[in-house]
């Protein structure tokens, strides 16, 4: 079992090496203008490929989101919570 496991991490190693390092951006979001918008737009782009976190802040009408440079981009964050209903843009 052991020997499974080690050839498994590294087979993988590689390509964990070629993995982009995470990206953050901040995105200005409106709209925002009840309780639930934030939770929308948190879901929004937790559903984006790549994303690896997202912090929603309402007072500031900000999304931080961080992700995969080589899955996602600021454009495809942007349509994510356009199509939610709240327009973005990098802040």
């Amino acid at each position: 079992m052991r020997r499974l496991l080690l050839t498994a991490a590294l087979a993988l190693s590689p390509l964990a090496a070629l993995a982009g390092a995470p990206q953050t951006v901040t995105l200005d979001v409106k709209n925002m203008t009840c309780s639930v918008c934030p939770i929308t737009v948190r879901k929004a782009l937790e559903k984006v490929r790549g994303v690896a976190s997202v912090k929603v802040d309402p007072d500031t009408k900000t999304a931080t989101v961080t992700f995969d440079p080589d899955k996602a981009n600021a454009a495809a964050l942007m349509k994510a919570t356009a199509e939610a209903g709240y327009p973005a843009s990098v802040k």
